[in-house]
C-alpha cells in the first residue's frame, strides 16, 4: 500500500476534501475493477464518462476518488481529489504508484503515422542479439525481456504502461521500446513518462475521425518530442516534411536521418530484391533481408538508434543483417505454383502506395500484382477513395473487401472505396464482401510468377464485426488457399 499524497505528487491538484495522508491499496480507473481501499480515478473517456461509475466505486470499497468534477453527493470517510485533467493525473499517479519506473531504464518512443511497430520491433530484436535484456511496448505484443503479454492498443492505458515498466525493472530490463500513437499522446497515456529519446518516422493521411485536422494530428504526434528532457535525444526523419517540425521547441538534442537528403545518419539504397536489399549507411555497406525504401528508412532509423544508445558501429550493423521481418509487416511466402503471396498491415493510403511501389521495383512488368483490400469501420472515411484509387491504380486486378467493419456495413464501405476509382480502372476491380472469399478470388486469379498482396490486417488474426471477433488470419488463410489449389 501506498499513501495517497506520495500518489498524487506532481499532480495539478484543484481542491482537496478529506486526507491524503491515508494508505490507499491500488488505482484504478475501471469501476468494475476497483477493490477495498483503492483510488478511483474518474476519466472522461471517448465512449463513457467515469464519473458517473463514482458511487460504485465508493460502493466497491474505494476510500479515495479523483475528480475533475464533484459528485452531488459526498460520503464521509471518502478523500475527495479535483484536479484540473483526469487523464493527467492518472499518468502521473501510476508512475508514482509504480516508483517511477521509467527513470530506471532507457526508454524510446517510436512515433509517427507507418513503421511504429516495426521499428521498435526490431530494435528490441537488435538489442536481445547484443546480449541486452530489452522490453517491448508494441500493437503486436509487450515483451517483459522474455516474457509475452498481449495487448490491444498501440499505446496502452497508462496503468498497464507503468505496470510492465515495474515488471522490467524486475527482470534487469535495460532499454525499453515502445510505439506511441496519437491516441496515447492526446489521451495522456505517456504523462510521468521518462524517455531517454523519441523517433519520428513518417506522417500521413491517417485518424483524421479522431484528430478532425491534419493539423492537429501533426501537432498532437510533436507534443512527445516538446516534452523530452535535455539529456534525451530526438530523432527524426528529414525527408518527410513534418519532421523538421517534430524538432521545434524540444529541449532533447537533435538527429536527423534521410535517404534523399544531407543528415546525420545518411542512407542509399543500392539494390533491391525479394531476397533483401542492399545499403550504404554513413559509408558502411550492410546486406538486409528487409526490402523496400519503407524499410530503408526503418533501418536508418534503427542504427541511428543504436549507435546513440551507445552500441559500436560495426557491431550495429552486423546486427542488422541478421534481423527478420516482423509479422504481418511485408511478411511473404512463395508457393510451389511460383505464386507470390505478401501480407502487409497497409492500412493507411500512404502504406499502401509504399508497398505496392515496393512491389513494383522487383517485378520484371511480366508479372500481375492482384491486391485484396478493404478499410476498417468506425475509422477515417476520408482515407476510403483514396485507398480505392491507391489500389485500382497500381494493381493489375484489385478486390475491395471487408477489414474489421465493426459497426458500420461492408458494402457501404467498399462502395466509399469504389468512389475513387477511376474511370479506366473500373474494369480492374472486383468487390467481394468476404474477406476469405476474396482472397481465395485473388489466389484462383493468379497463375505463375504473379504477385498476391493481402493489405490492411498484416499482424492481426481476427475480423471485427459488430462487437464480435472471429479468428482471422491473413498470411495463414493465403498460404493454406495456395496450398489448396496446388493440389
Amino acid at each position: 500500500m501506498k499513501l495517497l499524497k506520495d500518489i498524487l505528487y506532481g499532480v495539478a491538484l484543484s481542491a482537496v476534501n478529506g486526507s491524503t495522508d491515508i494508505l490507499v491499496n491500488a488505482v484504478c480507473f475501471d469501476s468494475r475493477k476497483v477493490g477495498m481501499d483503492d483510488v478511483f480515478v474518474a476519466i472522461k473517456g471517448t465512449l463513457t464518462d467515469g464519473h458517473r461509475y463514482i458511487a460504485k466505486a465508493i460502493d466497491t470499497g474505494a476510500k479515495a476518488i479523483v475528480c475533475e468534477t464533484l459528485p452531488e453527493q459526498i460520503v464521509n470517510g471518502v478523500t475527495y481529489v479535483t484536479v484540473k485533467d483526469g487523464n493527467t493525473a492518472l499518468a502521473v499517479m501510476a508512475s508514482n504508484f509504480y516508483d517511477i519506473p521509467s527513470k530506471n531504464l532507457k526508454l524510446v518512443g517510436v512515433t509517427g503515422t507507418n513503421g511504429k511497430t516495426t521499428v521498435s520491433s526490431l530494435l528490441y530484436q537488435l538489442f536481445k542479439k547484443a546480449g541486452y535484456k530489452v522490453g517491448l511496448l508494441s500493437t503486436i505484443k509487450i515483451l517483459v525481456d522474455e516474457t509475452e503479454y498481449k495487448t490491444t492498443h498501440t499505446t496502452p492505458d497508462a496503468l498497464t504502461i507503468n505496470q510492465h515498466l515495474s515488471l522490467m525493472n524486475g527482470a534487469g530490463v535495460e532499454f525499453c521500446f515502445m510505439e506511441v500513437s496519437s491516441h496515447g499522446i492526446h489521451q495522456k497515456r505517456t504523462k510521468g513518462l521518462v524517455f531517454a529519446g523519441a523517433i519520428f518516422t513518417n506522417l500521413s493521411h491517417d485518424h483524421l475521425d479522431y484528430h478532425k485536422t491534419f493539423a492537429d494530428y501533426r501537432d498532437t504526434k510533436k507534443i512527445l518530442f516538446d516534452e523530452l528532457p535535455k539529456k534525451a535525444f530526438a530523432l527524426t526523419n528529414i525527408d518527410d516534411k513534418n519532421g523538421p517540425v517534430m524538432l521545434q521547441n524540444t529541449k532533447a538534442k537533435p538527429y536527423t536521418y534521410a535517404l534523399r537528403t544531407y543528415a546525420d545518419y545518411r542512407g542509399k539504397v543500392l539494390e533491391n530484391q525479394f531476397s533483401g536489399q542492399l545499403l550504404k549507411i554513413n559509408g558502411h555497406e550492410l546486406w538486409s533481408r528487409l526490402i523496400g525504401n519503407f524499410n530503408a528508412y526503418n533501418l536508418l532509423a534503427i542504427y541511428a538508434t543504436a549507435d546513440l544508445l551507445g552500441l559500436e558501429q560495426l557491431e550495429i550493423l552486423r546486427l542488422l543483417s541478421e534481423l527478420e521481418t516482423v509479422d504481418g509487416r511485408f511478411q511473404y511466402f512463395i508457393s510451389d505454383k511460383k505464386i507470390t503471396a505478401i501480407v502487409d498491415y497497409a492500412h493507411t493510403p500512404d502504406a499502401l502506395k509504399n508497398v505496392l511501389e515496393t512491389i513494383g521495383s522487383l517485378r520484371t512488368g511480366n508479372e500481375n500484382v492482384i491486391t485484396v483490400v478493404g478499410c476498417g469501420g468506425d475509422r477515417d472515411t476520408t482515407k476510403r477513395p483514396v485507398m480505392g484509387h491507391i489500389a485500382s491504380e497500381m494493381s493489375n486486378k484489385a478486390i475491395f473487401t471487408s477489414d474489421n467493419p465493426r459497426t458500420e456495413s461492408p458494402t457501404a464501405i467498399i462502395e466509399a472505396m469504389e468512389a475513387g476509382v477511376e474511370p479506366q480502372n473500373v474494369k480492374k476491380i472486383l468487390s467481394i464482401e468476404n474477406r476469405k472469399q476474396a482472397i481465395k478470388t485473388a489466389c484462383q486469379l493468379a497463375v505463375a510468377n504473379d504477385i498476391i498482396l493481402v493489405a490492411g490486417k498484416g499482424h492481426e488474426t481476427y475480423q471485427e464485426t459488430n462487437g464480435t471477433r472471429v479468428d482471422f488470419d491473413d498470411f495463414k488463410i493465403v498460404k493454406e488457399l495456395l496450398k489448396d489449389l496446388n493440389k
